[in-house]
């Protein structure tokens, strides 16, 4: 399976992101200006990859503050789950972690598959966060550690 291409969003991805949004988050979705604020807020990386035809197959958020990256949002369309998209977005926000040493995130204590996916990625729980979600489900806090980075010369950095 060849890696699909994914490169940094623009403000050209921002109504393509919205309506992804919709379909896959409901009311918990972002609209388009709270699509726009995550690509120009600080310290995020904000990455969309393109499907067969062009069209936005998959884009994942994360923003990192100090040592914790935060990851916000990962989504790709039904046309294109099980295609490895998640997992090669997941691995290029994880690639690009800056100073941070740890990832965290929230997921619905009912998205079984998406508990299932951060599961085989790493991540564990570490909390709860009790009907975070507008349909009354929970959150559950999961948390990753990360590779120490490297600097240049390939040590670990201090």
């Amino acid at each position: 399976m060849t890696r699909p291409a994914i490169r940094q969003a623009s403000a050209a991805d921002v109504p393509a992101v919205a309506a992804l949004e919709r379909d896959v988050f409901g009311p918990d979705a972002w609209d388009e200006p709270a699509v726009l604020a995550e690509l120009e807020g600080p310290g995020r990386r904000f990455v969309v990859a393109a499907g067969p035809a062009g069209e936005l197959a998959g884009y994942a958020v994360s923003m990192t503050l100090g040592d914790i990256v935060d990851l916000q949002r990962i989504a790709v369309h039904p046309s294109s789950r099980r295609s490895g998209l998640a997992t090669a977005l997941l691995e290029d926000l994880l690639a690009h972690p800056g100073p941070a040493d740890r990832m965290l995130l929230e997921v619905s204590e009912r998205n079984q598959s998406a508990l299932a996916f951060y599961a085989a990625h790493g991540f564990s729980r570490i909390d709860v966060r009790p009907r975070y979600y507008r349909d009354g489900a929970d959150a559950l806090v999961l948390h990753r550690a990360l590779t120490p980075p490297r600097d240049p010369s390939g040590t670990m950095a201090p």
